[in-house]
């Protein structure tokens, strides 16, 4: 008889996002609405695949030549794209020649790859998340065995940034601890920092012995591609090593291929290859090397001037599409004679949003109407269409009017 060596495991929980994505797919209701997983939609409700990706594809299938690994880190002409679109062409972390990067499956791979990282260089660090944060960082964290700690962000009453106290807190973090920060359109509220907040936080960083990661999964989707990136450049400028997590599934629509990158910005170029060095350790004993097709098509859009003309004005069309519709949501609501105030929907940035609808209204909502959020009450804005937006703010307006 064989031995049942799984017969007593219990059954995981549900991911909190993906579990509910799964119920969505089970309703029955024909004017459902899934505002929870987090991918960008077009006006029909198709994650599309853009021109540029498809173009780009074409070439890549007429001159591919091998199926051979990439390197342990990706190719170097990648990870120097992604370096400008992090930077910028010209600025000096490129011309000294101060950053390392390692192409990753996703900005979860990255993410990964860099708690490796600093657990092993910096053992016994715990790590700072914001609150509220991505339900999977704190799990990403959890699993790699970091004690896992948060700083307050979201003025849930205000609907806005409490700054103050996210300073205040970060001030007595203990030295060599790690401190995870949200490049743009913040996931879950949509609530970005500013610019002189980005620079204050530059300044605190700049003289207390604390090791930042930036994750920035969305740049291009906030103000754009240049405006998202103020705060890793901020960083940049003022010489703050950091490790910076980046992800190409959202600016590119290439969530199936898995297209990240880890970077980390060092004071020299000698540390930077030796950090290199040790990421490279990382991703040996994770995955080995990295998956070569989404890089590829990611390399080549971004060096064909005609391709990048036409990503970029693909990409504007997404965020154009998006606060379009964080418009048109809250001028609906206010139609339809909902008594709160939606207006700070407006000040948000990217796809996500807090709406500050939790509790019973979110279970009503799912269960009578067959609208799908986080009970913390964050939406996925791109999930709003034009064929859509009626019957949902209706169903807001049911549950919160009566």
């Amino acid at each position: 008889m064989s031995v049942h060596l799984f017969e007593n495991l219990e059954m995981a929980p549900a991911d909190p996002i993906l579990g509910l994505n799964e119920l969505f797919k089970t309703d029955g209701n024909p004017k459902k609405v899934n505002l929870t997983i987090g991918i960008y939609l077009d006006e029909q409700g198709i994650c599309p695949v853009l021109s540029s990706v498809k173009q780009a594809e074409k070439i890549l299938l007429e001159q591919e030549t091998t199926k051979n690994y990439l390197s342990i880190e990706g190719e170097a002409h990648f990870g120097k794209l992604v370096r400008e679109q992090l930077f910028g062409a010209g600025h000096k972390v490129l011309k000294e020649n101060l950053a390392a990067t390692v192409h990753t499956p996703g900005g979860t791979g990255a993410l990964k790859v860099g708690a490796d990282f600093v657990a092993i260089q910096f053992p016994g660090a715990a790590v700072w998340i914001s609150d509220p944060s991505w339900a999977n960082h704190r799990m990403l964290f959890s699993a790699a065995h970091y004690e896992v700690n948060s700083y307050p962000y979201l003025d849930a009453e205000n609907y806005g940034l409490k700054f103050d106290a996210m300073l205040e807190t970060l001030e007595s973090v203990p030295e060599g601890n790690l401190v995870l920060v949200h490049g743009c359109c913040h996931n879950p509220t949509g609530i970005d920092l500013a610019r002189d907040q980005w620079d204050r936080l530059a300044e605190l960083f700049g003289r207390r012995s604390l090791i930042p990661f930036i994750d920035i999964a969305y740049q291009g989707l906030g103000d754009g591609l240049e405006e998202d990136a103020y705060g890793v450049r901020a960083f940049g400028e003022a010489g703050i090593n950091m490790l910076v997590a980046s992800s190409f599934s959202k600016c590119f629509g290439l969530y199936r291929e898995r297209v990240g990158a880890l970077t980390l910005l060092a004071s020299s170029p000698e540390e930077a290859e030796r950090a290199l060095s040790n990421l490279r350790i990382c991703v040996r004993t994770n995955y080995s090397s990295p998956p070569a097709h989404g890089g590829m098509i990611v390399d080549a859009v971004l060096s064909t001037p005609e391709l990048q003309k036409l990503w970029r004005n693909e990409l504007d069309v997404m965020r154009e599409r998006i606060i379009n519709m964080r418009r048109l949501f809250v001028e609906t609501l206010k139609a339809m004679g909902v008594r709160r105030d939606f207006g700070f929907l407006l000040q948000q940035k990217g796809m996500f949003s807090y709406t500050g609808i939790t509790g019973t209204p979110v279970l009503r909502l799912r269960d009578e109407y067959g609208v799908y959020m986080l009970e913390n009450g964050r939406i996925n804005v791109a999930g709003i269409t034009p064929r859509n937006v009626e019957y949902l703010c209706g169903a807001i307006a049911a549950v919160l009017e009566e």
